[in-house]
């Protein structure tokens, strides 16, 4: 309740602004890790694809990974062997710490030099070794692989990476990270939080970004976004580095646990990256207490069989850019909790005053199809709130296309307040 009264509040100020002709502040995205976001908004990793093509060579992909092998959570509650089921992430803050004074890389060249903060503390995972750890002061992640403490504060790991939480920037082509694809390994992990929210009331339903997960065998190749192979295979029925797999729209989820239901849904609209080479579909997470490890052992009766790979060529920007071309929601059917089909219009509809919202440019709420995300759209978005049932006439202020036109999707118009479309 307390959640609902600021969100009013904060759109009824917004609101008010217009009315006074003043310029609202740009609300930010949402910031999940410490007030930090996870990659801007339009980054790959944030981007659905149930709407995508399926990759040419999808079945290939599948049988060579197994499609009779069950998902598998590689994460959970307790310990496995002493240790946590997952990988661990903390946080820092700069402000009020110094830099690693020296890190030791196996791999040094295609290894960030820093500096790093990272508490002598930090959890490292049992396995690999990733240590991550997010600055909240500047929302900087630092990665490492195979790392250890020397005990004299410094560190060793066999790379390290550091991303700018707020850029949509990859690492140079062909250099590894903490992991094995090039890629950052936190925006891939299932959190306990996210599904919690998902599961609460007014909830998603889904974690609204793609995860990340391992086969045992991968090509001597890579494909955007990931940056680096770990592989002499030249078979081209072996996925490379980076390839993206959704689970079929057609798959019923619904007989699932809560848990399982949401990582699947997020499976259905987001997907999951090939990152490492590892286990066959064992899909990361990040360990927690809160996960119901029954709940979650369900997932094993979901199948190779069950996934496809997609071809995401056609959302990338620039190849040494995570951003995306469109932020705009597949206009293809699909299933919401519970079962229930929600429908958007695949065509576009008219907006406010008449005028037709076009479907091509890159952030949502161009309502009026002047190019140009201005307060006529934010206000447009805001006259369709709230709609608990989608209609035909709502369906291009679903933003999220969660089924609901709420104070989510109003806030997602306004924080595109200014922009152009190309």
């Amino acid at each position: 309740m307390k959640l609902i009264l600021v969100s009013l509040l904060a759109l009824a100020a917004f609101l008010s602004l217009w009315m006074l002709g003043a310029t609202p502040a740009v609300p930010s995205p949402a910031s999940p890790i410490g007030g930090c976001p996870v990659f801007p908004a339009d980054n790959v990793w944030n981007a659905r694809i149930d709407n995508l093509p399926v990759h040419p060579n999808s079945a290939a992909y599948v049988a060579s990974i197994g499609s009779s092998v069950g998902l598998h959570p590689d994460f959970g509650a307790g310990q496995w062997n002493g240790h946590t089921i997952g990988i661990p992430y903390t946080t820092t803050r700069s402000s009020q710490s110094t830099p690693v004074p020296s890190i030791t890389f196996t791999y040094a060249d295609e290894s960030d030099h820093g500096p790093y903060y990272i508490p002598a503390n930090a959890p490292i995972e049992a396995g690999d070794g990733h240590v991550l750890v997010v600055d909240t002061d500047t929302c900087t992640l630092y990665e490492l692989y195979a790392a250890a403490p020397t005990g004299n504060g410094g560190w060793t790991a066999g790379s390290g990476a550091i991303f700018n939480l707020r850029s949509n920037a990859l690492r140079p082509a062909g250099w590894t990270s903490a992991d094995a694809a090039g890629l950052s390994i936190l925006p891939g992990l299932a959190r306990y939080d996210e599904v919690q929210a998902a599961l609460a009331a007014g909830g998603l339903g889904y974690i609204p970004h793609a995860l990340r997960f391992t086969v045992q065998t991968t090509q001597r190749a890579y494909v955007w976004p990931a940056r680096h192979y770990a592989s002499s295979n030249t078979n081209s029925n072996v996925p490379p580095m980076g390839v993206r797999f959704r689970l079929k729209t057609n798959y019923d989820i619904t007989r699932f646990p809560p848990q399982s239901r949401v990582i699947l849904r997020t499976l259905q609209l987001y997907g999951m990256i090939i990152a490492d080479n590892g286990s066959n579909w064992y899909v990361s997470g990040a360990p927690d207490p809160g996960w119901n490890d029954d709940d979650l052992h369900t997932l094993g009766g979901v199948t190779g069989a069950n996934f496809e790979a997609v071809d995401e060529s056609s959302l990338m920007m620039d190849p040494n850019s995570g951003q995306v071309r469109t932020l705009t929601p597949s206009p293809s059917p699909t299933r919401g909790e519970g079962g229930a089909t929600l429908t958007p219009s695949p065509s576009p509809t008219r907006g406010e005053g008449g005028a037709t919202p076009t479907p091509t440019c890159r952030w949502p709420g161009d309502f009026n199809g002047n190019g140009t995300i201005d307060s006529a759209d934010v206000q447009a978005e805001a006259s369709h709130w709230p709609r608990r049932a989608v209609s035909a006439g709502d369906a291009p202020y679903d933003i999220d296309g969660n089924g609901v036109v709420d104070i989510a999707d109003v806030m997602a118009v306004a924080a595109n307040l200014g922009r152009a479309c190309r």
